[in-house]
């Protein structure tokens, strides 16, 4: 049993809850459910975020916060540790903890049901096996398969325009294959896991060197697709309700650096307004398709787009995506009062099948809104001599900039905080910035990084750190 790191949640009268599971980049989106499911049931609902996210301090009402590694590695370094923890493993961690199963004990005395929220539905969550809880979210085993590169390949390669690619069962396989489509793929290949998110199991290969550093000789399925040189990295948010009900919320540009690294995303895209056509056109295509595979739910796309203006697509991800919170505050911005938020169309998507009346898409970019985030994570190991205050206005950042109120804005949202080490794969703090105009964004992402630059002290055993 893992120990309780911090814990501040305390029970209202009259109020029901909901529990949040995940990192706490996603604590904002629990607002917009909250506000949505008082609305649908006429009653007050609020939740208790579980979270694997260690900070100096938290500025954050009814949190738990629960690491499976942070006291070890504390003792191994002397002091404070941020580490990552996997989705799968805190799921699993979380499930089987005797305080949140008392936890649930006290919650269903006073209310008959118990909704769990969660970034991306997964089998390793198991508390929905306790009768009266639910995942709000998509089906957790169908959402796994659909999460399978290979899998994606295989039954999309006909209906859309996919990048050609081979399917490893295997490190041998892997490593053959590899030998055979380099002489022919001469711009590289993209080697990935089966299951990759923002570049971790993946890599832009020249040879064979470049795979076995890697993947270190794991014997398990890849999938091999050929490197295309291209500008343009499109990622397209979407809610799925029914083959023929799919709301797209948004076109966003990703930054990828050294090949598969995601650091963040920009929004309005520059892309040609056909191309942002034609990108909708996929997506819908997509969610036909998963819903006919049963997933409902939120889900993003990623697409490539060459020096041609030809359309690839690269994945789905059967989860919401890191920009998901920004879509909301855009919307909430740029849609007629009491227009249905992502949180609100996927309850309807997920318990209905099929989106409520007064839906409505965004066609627009009425405020002129522009934003973009970056994701600072570390790349070796890093310790800290400095903290900036935690923000948690980000909703309240986009309405000031909507209305005019602000020109422009930057926060720096979930810094970890003063001494501490941070372990290989941690994020240090996350960069949201808005304007009117993508040099106001540049600029705010430019000036947050130097922030946070200024609060470490110096890099362990690392390679450049920005992520």
């Amino acid at each position: 049993m893992s120990d309780i790191l911090f814990s501040n949640f305390q029970l209202e009268e009259d109020t029901e809850y909901f529990l949040y599971i995940g990192e706490l980049k996603n604590y904002g989106l629990n607002t917009y459910l909250k506000e949505a499911l008082s609305h649908i049931f006429s009653r007050k609902f609020d939740f208790i975020a579980i979270v694997p996210d260690v900070f100096e301090q938290y500025d954050y009402e009814n949190l738990i916060v629960i690491n499976p590694h942070a006291k070890t590695l504390e003792c191994q370094y002397g002091t404070h540790v941020s580490c990552r923890v996997s989705s799968e493993e805190f799921a699993a961690v979380v499930s089987k903890d005797r305080r949140i199963h008392s936890l649930i004990k006290r919650l269903l005395n006073r209310q008959e049901h118990i909704y769990i929220y969660m970034y991306e539905s997964i089998p390793e969550m198991t508390l929905d096996e306790i009768p009266s809880i639910s995942i709000l979210g998509p089906d957790k085993n169908i959402a796994k398969q659909l999460n399978s590169k290979i899998y994606q390949y295989q039954h999309l390669k006909d209906i859309l325009p996919v990048v050609d690619f081979r399917i490893c069962h295997g490190f041998d396989s892997l490593i053959q294959t590899t030998q055979e489509l380099s002489k022919s793929w001469r711009n590289g290949l993209f080697v990935c896991r089966e299951y990759s998110a923002a570049g971790v199991n993946s890599i832009v290969a020249r040879g064979i060197d470049d795979i076995k550093d890697k993947f270190n000789a794991l014997d398990e399925p890849y999938l091999i697709s050929r490197f295309i040189p291209h500008e343009h990295d499109p990622t397209v948010l979407a809610v799925v309700a029914g083959e023929e009900d799919v709301y797209i919320a948004g076109v966003a540009d990703q930054r990828i650096e050294q090949g598969t690294r995601f650091t963040g995303s920009v929004f309005p895209s520059v892309l040609d307004k056909k191309i942002i056509e034609r990108l909708h056109e996929y997506t819908r295509i997509i969610g036909g398709w998963l819903a006919r595979e049963g997933y409902r739910g939120i889900f993003g796309c990623d697409f490539l787009v060459d020096d041609n203006d030809e359309i690839f697509f690269i994945e789905i991800n059967a989860r919401k995506q890191g920009t998901t919170l920004e879509f909301c505050c855009t919307l909430e911005q740029s849609l007629p009062s009491g227009s249905p938020m992502l949180p609100e169309l996927e309850f309807y998507a997920v318990t209905e099948g099929l989106f409520p009346a007064n839906t409505v898409e965004m066609k627009s970019n009425p405020k002129d809104l522009h934003w973009g985030t970056y994701n600072y994570k570390i790349h070796g190991t890093a310790q800290t001599d400095g903290y900036i205050p935690q923000s948690t206005q980000e909703r309240q950042a986009f309405k000031k900039v909507a209305e005019g109120k602000l020109k422009k804005d930057f926060l720096i949202l979930e810094h970890t905080g003063c001494d501490f080490i941070l372990a290989d794969g941690a994020f240090i703090a996350r960069i949201v910035a808005l304007g009117h105009h993508r040099s106001d964004v540049q600029q705010g992402l430019n000036q947050g990084r130097k922030t946070i630059d200024l609060t470490i002290i110096k890099k362990l055993d690392s390679e450049d750190s920005n992520e």
